[in-house]
């Protein structure tokens, strides 16, 4: 399994989205499609992305009872996704039965990875909030082992946790990792953040990047750089 840069495609319709992935030329980027974008242009606009040969982590974060959950991952497992997820707060039985609803007839299905806690999440704001008291770490640990024990093959969690995760479940299980910014970069509504290359000497199989990219002034030199500082170490 290669790392990989995954851009968060965070815009409000097809149109948007279109514009931006056509300034990429020469390499198609790994994108994630979350709630606005897929709320907005429901399914189509997975199999459009997937047509102009881009590999997809749908950003759903699937939370709910078991059935519901596994009728659901029924229905995504068509759309030929290559990363889904749920929510790991939803328990190890909603998780196994998210795997059972998105393992297709012949046996194939995406990889499918559980939220931990999200990195615009604190200590602070998940005791507050959640009434959750253990320490962050404890809290990310337990969650991807429950994920581990369900079947997923890994989880979204901080660059700030991602070793501790695969020291707990093994060196195989995935780490997502968002929360990723240049070091120049403001924080913006994120609060347990690191640079590219810091995510990748902590072990992180995929980083997740949105303003950054995005929001920058020339999105695929934004784009190059990320690449070089996590997967490849060289200069442009």
């Amino acid at each position: 399994m290669g790392k990989d840069v995954i851009i968060a495609c965070d815009f409000a319709n097809a149109a948007e989205v279109f514009g931006f992935l056509d300034l990429f030329t020469e390499r198609r980027p790994f994108v994630k499609i979350g709630l606005e974008l897929f709320c907005a242009e429901g399914p189509e606009i997975v199999r459009g992305i997937k047509r102009r040969g881009h590999k997809i982590f749908l950003d759903l974060k699937l939370h709910d009872i078991p059935n519901t959950v596994k009728k659901a991952m029924a229905v995504l497992s068509g759309l030929d996704v290559d990363i889904c997820n749920v929510h790991a707060g939803g328990t190890v039985n909603m998780m196994r039965a998210a795997l059972e609803g998105l393992t297709r007839p012949d046996g194939t299905r995406p990889l499918l990875i559980a939220v931990t806690q999200l990195t615009s999440t604190d200590q602070q704001t998940m005791e507050n909030d959640l009434l959750i008291n253990a320490p962050m770490e404890e809290v990310v640990i337990h969650y991807a082992c429950n994920a581990k024990i369900a079947g997923l093959d890994g989880v979204v969690c901080s660059p700030l946790e991602c070793g501790k995760v695969h020291a707990a479940c093994g060196a195989g299980f995935i780490t997502v990792t968002p929360g990723i910014r240049f070091a120049e970069n403001n924080k913006g509504d994120q609060k347990r953040i690191m640079t590219p290359s810091a995510a990748r000497e902590v072990g992180s199989d995929y980083i997740v990047v949105g303003r950054p990219i995005t929001a920058s002034d020339n999105p695929v030199a934004a784009y190059k750089r990320c690449c070089n500082e996590f997967i490849e170490r060289k200069d442009d």
